[in-house]
C-alpha cells in the first residue's frame, strides 16, 4: 500500500513549483560540507567537532551537514557501534557525540561564525527497536504477515524498520519531530535521506510547517523535479555517474553537453555536486580508486557546472581509504594538502554571482564542440560577472583554440594571475588538466 500511496502523490507533487518554497536568501551563494561526527575526530564528540569551525569557515565552507545525530539501535545493529541511519529516537541525542546542550552548543558556535547547519533526517525507517516499537505504535509500521514490523523491501537492510505512511498519527509526530529541532535547537535545515521512497505529500507538509517557524532549507537524497516542491536541492546522483565513467573512459566531454542538454529542473531548483560522499567513499570507493588522476578536473567540474558544491569530509587531506561505517574509524588530518584547491572553488561559488543558484541561477554555455570530445569548454555569465572553465577530460594533452566568445582579460583562479585571451590563441592542457578563468 505504501508504493500505492506513494505514486498518487509522486503525480500530484509534480505539479508543484519550487517557487512556493520560503527559501532563504543566504542559500544562493551557499557551498556544502558533510560531517561524519564519529569518524571526524578521535574523541568523535561535537565538542571536539566545533574546534574544527574556523579552519572550515576559512576554507569557504557555508553549510555543516551532520550525519544522523539521534541514538543508533541496538536490536540487529551492524558492527560495534550501528548505522546512523537506524534510528532509535528522533528526539534524542547519540551519546557517543555528548549531549543536547552540546549539540545546542555547536549550533550556536556556527551561527556566530556565519555558517549554517542542517540534520540529517530518516523519515522512511527506524531501529527496530525504536521507542515508538516499544511503546506499542505497530501500527506506525510496514508489518508481514505475521504482524511484525520488517526491514524496507528490496533491500539488506536488516538493522531497520520501515515506516507505514498510510496511518496519520505517524506523520502528524514525525513532522512534530523535525518542527522539534528547528524550533528548540535553531537549525536551519535538513538532508532527508532516502527521500524518493517518502510520499511526496508528506515532504510538502512537513516544508510547510517548518517554514512557519523559521525559512529552512532542504536536500532531498534523490533526484527528480517532482521533488522540488519541497525541496530546494537534490543530489545530482546522474551527474555523478557520468563523472565517474568520465574517469575511466567510458564516457567524455559530450555525454556532459547531452546531460545539460536534456535536464531541465523547475525554475531555481538546483543540484548538489560532488565528487565524494559518505556512501561513496565507504561503499563504492575513494575518489582515488573511482577517478585516479581525474579527481581533480571532475572536482573543478562539480563546483562549477550548476548547482551547489559539496565537500565531504576528509578531501580536504586527500582522504585515501574507505571509512568503516558501522565501526569507529578517525580520519586522519596530517596533510591538508587539498586545502588550497578547495578554498579555491569554495570561495568562488560564494563570491562570483555567476555561480549562484536559486531563482537567478544561470546554466552552463557549452564553448566546446562534440567534435572534440577530450576537452570540455564552458561559460557561466551573470551581469558582469562571468566565470570560464576549460577542462582536459582525457589521460593525454590536449589543445584549446579560444575564440570570439572566450576573448578577454580573467584572473587565473588557480594561479592568482590575471591573463588577457585574445583570438585564434592556443591553449596547452596537461592530461586530465583544467583552469578556471573568472571576471
Amino acid at each position: 500500500m505504501k508504493k500505492i500511496v506513494f505514486a498518487f502523490f509522486f503525480g500530484l507533487s509534480a505539479m508543484l513549483t519550487y517557487a512556493q518554497l520560503k527559501t532563504p536568501e543566504w542559500v544562493q551563494n551557499a557551498t556544502i560540507y558533510e560531517v561524519n561526527v564519529r569518524q571526524f575526530t578521535p574523541e568523535g564528540t561535537f565538542s571536539a567537532f566545533e574546534k574544527h569551525l574556523p579552519r572550515l569557515k576559512n576554507m569557504g565552507v557555508d553549510i555543516i551537514w551532520l550525519m544522523p545525530i539521534h541514538p543508533i539501535g541496538e536490536l540487529n545493529r551492524k558492527g560495534s557501534l550501528g548505522s546512523y541511519y537506524a534510528v532509535r529516537d528522533y528526539r534524542g541525542i547519540n551519546p557517543e557525540f555528548g549531549s543536547h546542550d552540546d549539540f545546542a552548543h555547536l549550533v550556536d558556535a556556527a551561527h556566530q561564525l556565519g555558517m549554517k547547519v542542517i540534520i540529517d533526517w530518516v523519515a522512511n525507517h527506524t531501529s527496530p527497536d525504536a521507542v515508538w516499537i516499544e511503546e506499542g505504535k505497530l501500527d506506525w509500521y510496514t508489518l508481514d504477515s505475521m504482524g511484525k514490523v520488517q526491514p524496507t523491501l528490496g533491500t539488506d537492510w536488516w538493522d531497520v524498520a520501515d515506516l507505514n505512511y498510510d496511518n496519520a498519527d505517524l506523520r502528524n509526530e514525525m513532522i512534530a519531530c523535525m518542527e522539534y529541532w528547528v524550533r528548540d535547537f535553531d537549525i536551519d535545515g535538513y538532508r532527508c535521506d532516502v527521500a524518493g521512497w517518502v510520499p511526496m505529500d508528506f515532504w510538502n507538509a512537513a516544508r510547510a510547517s517548518l517554514d512557519q517557524i523559521k525559512p529552512v532549507f532542504m536536500l532531498a537524497e534523490a533526484e527528480g523535479k517532482e521533488l522540488h516542491s519541497a525541496f530546494e536541492m537534490t543530489y545530482g546522483w546522474e551527474f555523478h555517474h557520468i563523472m565517474n565513467e568520465i574517469a575511466k573512459g567510458e564516457k567524455n566531454a559530450a555525454d556532459v553537453i547531452a546531460f545539460y542538454e536534456k535536464t531541465k529542473l523547475p525554475t531555481g531548483a538546483f543540484h548538489m555536486n560532488f565528487t565524494s560522499n559518505h556512501d561513496e567513499n565507504s561503499w563504492n570507493g575513494t575518489e582515488m580508486e573511482r577517478m585516479g588522476e581525474a579527481r581533480f578536473a571532475l572536482a573543478v567540474l562539480a563546483a562549477t557546472i550548476e548547482g551547489m558544491p559539496l565537500v565531504y569530509n576528509g578531501q580536504e587531506t586527500s582522504l585515501d581509504r574507505r571509512l568503516k561505517f558501522f565501526d569507529k574509524d578517525s580520519i586522519n588530518w596530517d596533510k591538508m594538502d587539498l586545502v588550497d584547491f578547495y578554498s579555491g572553488l569554495l570561495h568562488l561559488h560564494q563570491s562570483n554571482e555567476a555561480l549562484h543558484v536559486g531563482l537567478e541561477q544561470t546554466e552552463p554555455r557549452f564553448l566546446s564542440t562534440k567534435d572534440q570530445k577530450e576537452v570540455l569548454v564552458f561559460e557561466r555569465k551573470a551581469g558582469e560577472n562571468r566565470v570560464l572553465v576549460l577542462l582536459n577530460l582525457s589521460n593525454s594533452t590536449q589543445k584549446v583554440k579560444v575564440t570570439d566568445v572566450m576573448q578577454g582579460t580573467f584572473k587565473n583562479l588557480f594561479e592568482g594571475e590575471k591573463v588577457v585571451l585574445k583570438t585564434n590563441q592556443s591553449i596547452m592542457l596537461k592530461p586530465w588538466g583544467y583552469i578556471v578563468y573568472e571576471q
